[in-house]
């Protein structure tokens, strides 16, 4: 029976999290009040929690949580400093909400290790993670950013559809609209884009360690 050894652990994780971080940085579309569609960046933060289980992933996720602050430095002191000043304990939860559990959310894919097929369970342990963290930036955008729904259906989106929303909802239902659907034009394609990149990397038993999962 193969056995991993902590060493192994470390090192495998150190270059996985630092790949997700990198991969992270590779934006093809954002948007302008933050969020955009990376290059599969959770993916590698996922495979670490099928691979080694739910608290491995917990603290490989914080790690990696912790790191998305760091590269998204510039939108982070903007809540504390400068023309996007926010007050202090809506800063505060924004960068626990959006940041630290956000990614840490997604150690919740180690749940579907030896849950069948490697490359079926690892794109539903992906779906279930991203989906996750999703629910997390609602649930802050609705709270925190609420204040934005209002502009988002008037300037940004307008038209019939942002007219009828105005119309028809206000208060935090008006917030919680508007956040499913400005995390969601991001939050979507990554979640695709990750399950379907989890199912092809599911097939390469090295990278998921479905051996050492099966043997």
């Amino acid at each position: 029976m193969f056995k991993t050894t902590k060493t192994e652990k470390l090192t495998v994780s150190a270059i996985f999290i630092a790949l997700g971080t990198i991969l992270s940085i590779i934006q093809p579309f954002s948007l302008p009040q933050g969020g955009g569609i990376t290059l599969l960046s959770m993916l590698p933060v996922i495979i670490l929690a099928y691979r080694y289980g739910v608290a491995w992933g917990a603290v490989s996720s914080l790690t990696y949580a912790v790191l998305q602050m760091l590269v998204g430095f510039k939108t982070v002191s903007g809540f504390f400093v400068g023309d996007s000043k926010m007050a202090l304990p809506a800063a505060l939860a924004s960068c626990l909400l959006d940041y630290i559990v956000a990614y840490s959310v997604l150690c919740v894919a180690g749940l579907f290790r030896k849950k069948g097929e490697a490359p079926v369970s690892l794109c539903f342990g992906a779906i279930v993670a991203v989906s996750a963290r999703y629910l997390v930036h609602i649930l802050s955008g609705a709270i925190i950013f609420g204040t934005w729904a209002e502009w988002f259906f008037t300037d940004a989106l307008g038209g019939e559809f942002g007219a009828e929303m105005l119309t028809r909802y206000s208060g935090f239902g008006l917030s919680l609209i508007y956040s499913v659907i400005y995390n969601g034009l991001y939050m979507i394609p990554e979640i695709i884009f990750t399950a379907i990149g989890a199912y092809f990397i599911g097939k390469i038993p090295t990278i998921t360690g479905a051996k050492s999962i099966h043997n």
